[in-house]
This record gives structure tokens, C-alpha cells and sequence, in this order.
């Protein structure tokens, strides 16, 4: 029998690949499950989005492979959209690297940088992703703990007394996956000081800035972010085009260049014509973001109401594509959500698969409709 690679056994199935299976089954055997669990944008990209991919259909090199380094009007428009909503001037040429999805750049930044036995600062809770990917390149998962009491942010004064002559990178995410707390530029600047300090590389995954937030922001805002930073952006959901799979790592030339080493060997460019549609996509003005969040504000004050009835605390100034919530003292997370998918049909995401501190929260997803979210407080 062949065995597989020794790196399996650090890592596990992604939850939502093994848990949608069981919300499939229910669904096949006449269940009305309502999904809030998965932050998959259900509502369309801007009508331009798509008319331009429909065009580059018929453009002469439309079918061909494309370059490594996106389309120079692609990076173009990802280099204007940093300049005008984030006030960050970058070189479309050298520090900015189009990716398919900004999960593939999570694995792709982990392969240029990490060496066995490197160690990485992964938060607890966050994005179960970076955790199983350091797993896979043989490096060394390190938790730094987020709470509520620090606003889901990281205590420097615990970090500076740990050991942390291995860890060569720290993944942060603000706006925060999953708890919705939002960064500020003190924090970027403490990051950024400490990347410093102790020649750690501080990469910020950055795709929910534009969802519910009136104060989008980079790390790259920061003075002196480029030397030791770099920040991961996508249009998932920005602008409804996760299927797409349309992404960015942004930073100095040296270091996109290291991702850029990974990525030529891993893909053969993106679709011509789904460059096309994100170049008219990242064109759109704020009109756009203002539209799409007074659906999402609609769809998360009703959530509200579904975690009252549930008797959970949440935070109503969290920004993002979630409500994270707090359960009555005593109630564990996977339990409770189990129970809550057999009797109710409704499948909540539990907190745990973020990390040991999610226990005792759960998440919901505002990629359902108002009508469903009304069905799902009325199942109560």
C-alpha cells in the first residue's frame, strides 16, 4: 500500500470540506438547512465585472497562458486601489504579485520564507489555514493568544518574554477572522516595531476591510512597513468574486520576488478573462461598498436578533463578514452547534476550529439572506 508523505499526519481535512459533507446528507434526506456557517459572498459581482469578462472572451490571446505577474493593467488597477483607499503608494511593477485567491498566497509566502524547524506565530483564535500550512512546510505552529479583554489583539509585553530566537513569521489578520475586531495604526506600528526588533517578517491577511467598515486599513500605511512587512488582499469579498479567485501579496521587491520564485513553479497565470473582470472591479467607487453594506447591515441586525434569542454577548461595533458571539457560561461550542444543525436544521460554525480560545464562541456568516436569517430566529 503506498504511504503518504509524513506532512499529513500534521495536518487534518479542512473542517467546512468535512462538515458540509454532513450538511449535504441532512440536505439529500429532505432537511431545510439553513448554511450560516460559510463566508461565501451570495450576493453578485457589479454587472461591469462580468460584462468585461464576457468581452475578453473574444480577445485574440484571450485563451492562451498568461504571464506569472498578472496582466501590468491588473497590477496597475491593484496599485490605484491601494493609492485611493489606503493612501499607499506601490510600484505596479515590483511590489505588487496578482494571486489566485489570497489563500494560495498563504501557502506560497510559507514555501519562500520557512524552513523546517522555523517557527511561526499563528493566533488563537484565527484562520485555521495558517496553522496547517506551517504544519505542511515542516515549520513549527507557535499561538500567541488573543482575548477579549485586549480587543482580540496581541499582548506584546507576554510576547517579548517568550523564546522567540526560531520564529522567522507572524500571521495577523485585522479586520480580525473570526471575531470581526478591527485593527488601528497603533497596532500596525507596534507590529511593525517588533517585526523590527527581532527580524520577524509580519504578514497581515487583510481581505475584509471593506465589509461593514468605515475605516479601512493597512499595515502598509505604516512608515517603514515595506522593509519588514507584507499584506495579502482579495477581491472575494470586496467584490463578490470569491469563485473567482483573485488575490494579492503586496510588499518590497525582494520579497515578492521570493513568493514570485514559488508561484512561477505552481501555476501557469491566470485566466485572461478573469483579469479582465477584476481590472473593471477594482475601478468601482465607494458607491459600491456603500450599496453592498446596506445589505450586510440589514442581514447582521437581524443575526443580532438570532444571538439574543440564543442569550449570547456579542459585539456590535465588529466589522467584517461575521458576527462573533459569546454563548451562556458552561456551553461548549461544538456541542451546541451539533445539537443546534439535528434539531433546528441550522448550521452555526463553532468557535474551536479557530483555535483553544474560540471555545465558547460561535460564528455566523452574513452570506445569507434575510429571509433565511428570519426562518432560522423563527426555528426558536
Amino acid at each position: 500500500m503506498i504511504q503518504t508523505a509524513k506532512r499529513l499526519q500534521s495536518v487534518q481535512e479542512y473542517y467546512f470540506s468535512r462538515k458540509l459533507r454532513e450538511v449535504r446528507q441532512l440536505i439529500s434526506e429532505g432537511k431545510p438547512v439553513i448554511n450560516m456557517g460559510i463566508g461565501s459572498p451570495d450576493l453578485a459581482p457589479d454587472i461591469t465585472v462580468i460584462e468585461a469578462m464576457q468581452k475578453a472572451m473574444f480577445d485574440d490571446k484571450a485563451h492562451e497562458y498568461q504571464s506569472y505577474q498578472g496582466l501590468p493593467e491588473l497590477r496597475k488597477g491593484m496599485a490605484d486601489f491601494y493609492k485611493n483607499h489606503f493612501n499607499v503608494d506601490l510600484d505596479f511593477n515590483t511590489e505588487i504579485l496578482p494571486l489566485m485567491g489570497s489563500k494560495e498566497g498563504i501557502m506560497h509566502i510559507s514555501l519562500a520564507f520557512l524552513n523546517e524547524g522555523d517557527e511561526v506565530l499563528i493566533p488563537n483564535p484565527g484562520y485555521p489555514t495558517y496553522a496547517s500550512v506551517t504544519e505542511l512546510v515542516q515549520a513549527k505552529a507557535v499561538n500567541y493568544d488573543l482575548s477579549a479583554a485586549t480587543n482580540w489583539q496581541p499582548d506584546f509585553e507576554v510576547l517579548e518574554k517568550s523564546d522567540l530566537s526560531k520564529v522567522k513569521l507572524m500571521w495577523v489578520s485585522y479586520p480580525h477572522m473570526p471575531t470581526g475586531a478591527n485593527g488601528t495604526l497603533e497596532l500596525f506600528e507596534k507590529l511593525i516595531a517588533f517585526g523590527k526588533k527581532h527580524n520577524i517578517l509580519i504578514v497581515n491577511d487583510n481581505p475584509y476591510s471593506f465589509v461593514l467598515n468605515g475605516n479601512p486599513l493597512s499595515i502598509l500605511q505604516v512608515e517603514g512597513s515595506k522593509d519588514i512587512a507584507l499584506e495579502l488582499n482579495s477581491l472575494s469579498k470586496t467584490y463578490n468574486m470569491a469563485g473567482w479567485r483573485v488575490g494579492m501579496v503586496l510588499g518590497n521587491p525582494t520579497l515578492i520576488d521570493a513568493v514570485l520564485k514559488v508561484k512561477s513553479n505552481m501555476d501557469s497565470g491566470m485566466f485572461y478573462g478573469i483579469q479582465k473582470g477584476a481590472i473593471e472591479a477594482l475601478k468601482l467607487k465607494n458607491d459600491w461598498f456603500e450599496k453592498q453594506n446596506e445589505i450586510y447591515t440589514k442581514r447582521r441586525n437581524l443575526i443580532f436578533k438570532l444571538a439574543e434569542k440564543l442569550n449570547c454577548v456579542f459585539d456590535k461595533n465588529s466589522v467584517g463578514l461575521f458576527v462573533w458571539a459569546k454563548l451562556p457560561s458552561g456551553i461548549m461550542s461544538e456541542e451546541f452547534i451539533d445539537k443546534v444543525l439535528i434539531e433546528k436544521h441550522i448550521f452555526i460554525t463553532p468557535g474551536t476550529i479557530f483555535g483553544s480560545n474560540g471555545e465558547g464562541y460561535i460564528r455566523f456568516s452574513l452570506c445569507v439572506t434575510e429571509e433565511k436569517i428570519q426562518q432560522a430566529i423563527e426555528r426558536f
